[in-house]
């Protein structure tokens, strides 16, 4: 079989060398350009949701600021008015407001967590549907040149990693927002003499927050890259094949260690970025801590200077609970925003990841006027070869072509078959057939078009393809063989089954068509695998049946049997066989050697024979 790179060939343990430099590369999140409009049109469906958590916070972040203001009418219009006397009427007035405002801001709050959870949630679900659509359009190509556990981190672990941004960023940016004007407004209207000395040291402060911003999101990104390799592994070894071949080579604890060894410089990770910043966070905490003794200290030296030279500084009992109310009222949304600030710079690099994969261009994509195949049945399921050339993606253009001025014709309802030693291009021809690859030069057609001038999704409609070894779901056997046609009838799915030889066994099974097949078939023989996906193709019903080695796994009492299956299947179709037992296709009306990319010979089984070259050394080797 023929395989470029990053194909089965090409494994997921590479040298340790490249490895580390892959990974270095990783770690350093790509730019991608208008990074924060994009974020921001994330939220676009759900504008008007927006501008009402956006008005909720507003609110509730302002009626915060209240209470500190009544507290210094409280401390000097109620508690100590000027004659000595506390006025209960003024005090039970101002109580029952501060109550009314605890009351009303507590009931927003629960009203905007609602909305925002809904938001937030529903804009990163959105994210990871769109991420998930996109990887469903990539060409074949990109999944054979990248581990399954990496494009999984991305869906999971990138986008979860940024669910808290997506949730909470908005409120909490807008309600500390005002949160922090509304108290910087309190204060000067309080005494603007002691607002400059709570905010002497804010410069330092904000240089020191970009600082850790900067060394978090270097984390974020070392630590995403972590995980996604961690999840590489846990795909490879605790599937169902993974698991075997560890156990059958003894080779669980190399597993195991493969993985604690990733999961240690995870944790390290982990604490990395949990300790960054602490000591950042550790002095603001001190400083806003220590401003209410600072604030004391220099209103009594105020209030004494202004005694001694005979003028009134403003400054009452009043004023300074107050302003020390507002002041440590301040503390928790100053440093929420420093929080959040390194959160959005942290969440950057995941969300350069996300839309890194978001702004892959698909390579096989329909043209602007892209039409959909003939169905005239005089050329449906025609198919042509014009002095095609192929040569896998990301390989040197000085390597040979995988397919090789290739050339050839088969009419409707012909049986054709290739064969040739392992690597002669085989299976890639059966790949360039639906479009799974795009040709380097000439041209493949279907129906007298060429495929790039065709819907994809059409053209896909139109063939049906059986592999070595087949793909199940861990569903029944009627949800894998409805995957071919979802409304199909339990009638359907029976005479399907019957087609492909496998209908009378699926009745010996106790649960009969609602047999869990178990991951990837592995409940099932491999002759009752194949015939399955034979039926689930029959019931696609398409107009050209690719087989792909289809019966080269089984033994030779399966193989007789999926043998009269795909016989059977053939009927009516345009039929292409690839094929490494040469007993499977005697009846083809045309068999093509192939040789290093190349069709070095072609005839009927006996014809070929006759000639006396390649095809007869195949079948001498085969039945010697």
């Amino acid at each position: 079989m023929s395989m470029g790179p990053g194909g089965r060939g090409h494994g997921s343990r590479v040298s340790g060398a490249d490895f580390e430099a892959q990974r270095e590369l990783n770690r350093q999140a790509p730019r991608v350009a208008g990074l924060g409009a994009r974020i921001a049109q994330l939220f676009h469906p759900y504008r008007s949701q927006l501008v009402l958590i956006v008005s909720l916070v507003m609110v509730s972040a302002a009626l915060g600021i209240v209470p500190p203001l009544l507290t210094q009418r409280v401390f000097d219009d109620g508690l100590f008015p000027p004659d000595g006397v506390p006025n209960m009427p003024v005090l039970l007035v101002l109580v029952a407001a501060m109550l009314v405002i605890f009351v009303v801001s507590q009931a927003l709050a629960i009203v905007q967590t609602r909305f925002t959870a809904r938001v937030g949630n529903q804009v990163m679900g959105d994210l990871r549907v769109k991420l998930f659509s996109h990887l469903q359009a990539m060409e074949l190509g990109f999944f054979t040149r990248t581990k399954t556990g990496v494009i999984q981190s991305r869906l999971q672990n990138d986008v979860g990693g940024v669910a808290n941004v997506l949730s909470n960023t908005v409120s909490s940016v807008i309600g500390n927002t005002v949160t922090v004007i509304a108290a910087f407004v309190a204060m000067l209207l309080l005494s603007w003499q002691l607002t400059l000395i709570a905010l002497v040291l804010l410069p330092v402060l904000v240089a020191g927050q970009r600082k850790v911003g900067q060394i978090r999101a270097r984390i974020a990104g070392e630590t995403q890259e972590s995980l996604s390799e961690m999840s590489a592994i846990t795909q490879e070894a605790l599937s169902v094949s993974g698991v075997l071949l560890a156990k059958t080579y003894s080779r669980q604890r190399a597993e195991t260690e493969r993985y604690a060894d990733e999961n240690r410089n995870q944790i390290e990770l982990q604490v990395r970025q949990a300790m960054s910043g602490q000591l950042f966070f550790g002095v603001v905490q001190v400083f806003m801590s220590a401003v209410p003794a600072i604030i004391y200290l220099v209103s009594g030296w105020l209030i004494a200077s202004a005694q001694g030279q005979g003028f009134d500084p403003g400054i009452t009992a009043g004023t300074i609970v107050a302003f020390t109310t507002v002041q440590a009222r301040l503390l928790f949304p100053m440093m929420a925003l420093m929080r959040v600030t390194l959160d959005l710079q942290t969440s950057r690099a995941l969300f350069s990841r996300i839309f890194e994969y978001i702004d892959l261009e698909p390579e096989i994509v329909d043209a602007p006027d892209a039409k959909e195949p003939s169905s005239d049945p005089a050329v449906a399921g025609r198919i042509e070869f014009d002095r095609v050339r192929f040569r896998y993606p990301d390989v040197p253009d000085d390597t040979r072509p995988t397919i090789d001025d290739v050339s050839f014709t088969v009419e409707p309802g012909e049986f054709i078959a290739f064969v040739g030693a392992s690597g002669s291009g085989k299976t890639t021809i059966g790949m360039l057939l639906p479009r799974l690859y795009e040709v380097s030069s000439g041209a493949v057609r279907y129906g007298g078009d060429d495929v790039r001038d065709l819907k994809h999704e059409s053209l896909m409609e139109r063939i049906g393809v059986v592999t070595q070894e087949p793909y199940l779901f861990h569903a029944t056997i009627a949800e894998n063989l409805r995957y071919a046609k979802p409304d199909a009838s339990d009638e359907e799915l029976e005479q399907a089954a019957r087609l492909a030889n496998i209908h009378d066994t699926i009745a010996t099974f106790e649960h009969g068509y609602d047999t869990v097949v178990g991951e990837r078939g592995y409940r099932l023989s491999g002759g009752e695998k194949q015939r399955i996906a034979i039926a689930r193709v029959l019931l696609k019903n398409p107009r050209v049946l690719v087989l792909d080695e289809a019966t080269s796994a089984l033994d030779t009492l399966n193989e007789r049997v999926v043998q009269r299956a795909l016989d059977d299947a053939r009927s009516g179709r345009t039929t292409v066989a690839i094929a490494h037992r040469l007993s499977t296709i005697v009846d083809a009306d045309r068999i093509y050697v192939l040789d290093a990319g190349r069709i070095i010979e072609q005839g009927t089984h006996d014809a070929l024979l006759e000639l006396e070259g390649a095809y007869a050394a195949l079948y001498s080797q085969q039945h010697s």
